[in-house]
């Protein structure tokens, strides 16, 4: 049994510090003697000197003029830059075309169409093909508007013209 009574604690256990001894002392690097290594050789006159040869500067094949030698990426020519209104005359005429905002994105279309094509011809940039798609693409938009408008407005005439008790089959 304890003898200690309820609410008591016993008393801490504390381990007696360890004490580093000579033995435990880290011991010194045991080096070669001298000469044991054979003398680095000497480098010819008129070269540099580099301590390990791994780190000396490596030659590498020159590859012939217009080739890129094994490993390098290939290098493409770019071209001309595109005109940004041709592309966005494209976008805006096809998004009239598939009746997004339907009329208002067809005009926008034909507008920068012409606008982008006047800009390539002054500055010389791509995107022509581009500019007369969305300049016809616009037109041809705008073209399928006025026929679906003008197609309502028959219906309706008829259908007017019909109730009024004018049209008799």
């Amino acid at each position: 049994m304890s003898d200690t009574s309820p609410g008591q604690y016993p008393e801490p256990v504390i381990p007696p510090l360890a004490v580093p001894s000579a033995y435990d002392a880290p011991q010194p690097a045991a080096y070669p003697p001298p000469g044991a290594y054979p003398a680095p050789a000497q480098p010819l006159a008129g070269q540099p000197q580099y301590p390990h040869p791994q780190y000396a500067p490596q030659q590498y094949a020159q590859a012939p003029y217009g080739q890129t030698p094994y490993g390098a990426a290939p290098v493409y020519a770019t071209g001309r830059k595109t005109n940004v209104l041709a592309v966005i005359s494209l976008i805006a005429s096809i998004l009239g075309i598939l009746w997004f905002p339907p009329v208002l994105a067809s005009v926008a279309g034909v507008i920068m169409g012409h606008i982008s094509l006047s800009q390539i011809t002054r500055s010389g940039e791509g995107g022509r093909g581009m500019a007369l798609a969305g300049v016809i693409v616009g037109y041809v938009g705008l073209g399928i508007a006025v026929i679906v408008v003008a197609f309502w407005i028959i219906v309706i005439a008829i259908a007017a013209s019909a109730s009024q008790g004018g049209y008799r089959a």
